[in-house]
């Protein structure tokens, strides 16, 4: 009971301080040390034998590398080095001790170190990540268990790893194809907006003197900047609203979610990367938790929560209703009408050959494969049509602000 209260009880926060001293045999000597405050690091270094002439706090800043968050990066790199260790021989409690310590991050040590807290108190592996669901999911657990009771919990922590390592190499890919051309425009976006509200104006002095009829195109620049002068504020809010309005309507509305859902599979050029990238996600995790040892309608069940799409999500559990009802998996992914027909011939072989694990395995590393060649393709062909975008909208506003003056030189 003391042991249940005491895990329920709100750990301490602890920070990191790095001290410089004296240690029992006399010599300077410098490290780290985690406290709570900085009387308990002077404390906790005395009990060492050491006898600290200066200790400071440090990594209090917001860019700290080692008060970041555990991202799901940090996650597929401890179940690596854990996986590794175990196939070295080293024993689970050892195994997350010496993991712990070598982390970096604050809040992942902390984890790592409730963790083997809980194995130490008697919980099974699972259980005690299941603790932190906000780092190891469902999925995760129950594969984690499932190698825990088949005795091969080190090979079945090396599947995992490969599994998220993968998971997260593709998420990367998918970033990079939609950040790039977006943040290119945004930057030209914000240049056009400064070029309308502070440099334009001037310019504008310098044409009232001229005392000639200005272009068109120029007059057109001049107004739009005179609107942008008064309601560039106001246009700001607006952007940070609707923004802010739809990550959060995303997120409270379903019916939302999933339109976004549909509608980002038609984006065109993009549209088909995201339909590879699923695909590759759902043969990636239907292969891991068969090869498990998961039944295959369990195994549909966890691929479903893990696509990431409605669309694909809809179709899965469309196919885990066909496969529970005795339908061939393959037939059942095809009258779903949403995979390609590569990946259902690859599925049908497997099936047949009584290799579908394996032929999952090859589907998910060609269709990763395929958005890798289509992100580095895609990002060639946008540079032209991204510099032709920031020529219009930049160079527009340059010749706008010098026709005047070219035509002032004709008259001349």
């Amino acid at each position: 009971m003391a042991t249940t209260a005491q895990r329920k009880q709100k750990p301490e926060k602890q920070f990191t301080f790095a001290w410089q001293g004296r240690d029992k045999s006399g010599n300077i000597s410098k490290g780290k040390i985690d406290a709570a405050d900085l009387a308990t690091a002077k404390v906790l270094l005395r009990r060492q034998g050491v006898n600290p002439h200066k200790i400071k706090r440090e990594g209090s800043g917001l860019l700290s590398r080692r008060n970041a968050a555990v991202k799901p990066a940090d996650i597929a790199y401890f179940i690596r080095q854990l996986a590794t260790m175990m196939k070295a021989g080293v024993p689970l409690l050892q195994a997350l001790e010496l993991v712990g310590n070598g982390a970096e991050k604050i809040k992942l040590k902390r984890m790592i170190g409730a963790i083997r807290t809980d194995v130490n108190g008697g919980l099974d592996f699972a259980t005690a990540l299941a603790q932190h669901p906000d780092y190891f999911d469902d999925l995760v657990c129950s594969l984690v268990r499932a190698g825990e009771q088949s005795g091969a919990l080190e090979s079945m922590l090396e599947r995992i790893a490969t599994y998220k390592e993968k998971t997260e190499s593709l998420k990367k890919k998918i970033k990079k194809a939609m950040t790039y051309p977006l943040a290119v425009i945004a930057v030209g976006i914000i240049v056009s907006a400064i070029l309308l509200v502070k440099v334009v104006p001037q310019f504008q002095d310098v044409f009232a003197g001229f005392g000639a009829e200005l272009p068109a195109f120029t007059l057109w620049v001049i107004h739009l900047s005179e609107w942008m002068q008064k309601w560039w504020f106001v246009c700001l809010l607006t952007f940070v609203a609707l923004a802010f309005g739809f990550v959060k309507l995303r997120a409270k509305s379903e019916k939302f979610s999933n339109l976004v859902d549909r509608m980002v599979l038609r984006i065109p050029v993009f549209g088909p990367i995201l339909h590879k990238a699923t695909v590759a996600r759902f043969a990636r995790t239907l292969a891991t938790t068969f090869a498990a040892g998961v039944p295959l309608v369990e195994a549909l069940d966890s691929a479903a929560g893990a696509v990431g799409n409605v669309v694909y999500r809809n179709a899965v559990l469309q196919v885990r209703n066909g496969v529970s009802t005795g339908q061939a998996l393959q037939h059942a992914v095809q009258m779903t009408g949403v995979f390609p027909v590569l990946a259902v011939q690859m599925i049908a072989i497997g099936e047949e050959a009584g290799s579908l694990d394996q032929m999952l395995d090859k589907v998910a590393s060609f269709y990763e494969e395929d958005v890798d060649n289509a992100v580095d393709n895609l990002s060639s062909l946008l540079e032209p049509m991204i510099m032709v975008i920031l020529g219009v909208l930049v160079g527009g506003l340059v010749i706008a602000m010098y026709l005047p003056i070219f035509q002032l030189g004709n008259v001349v």
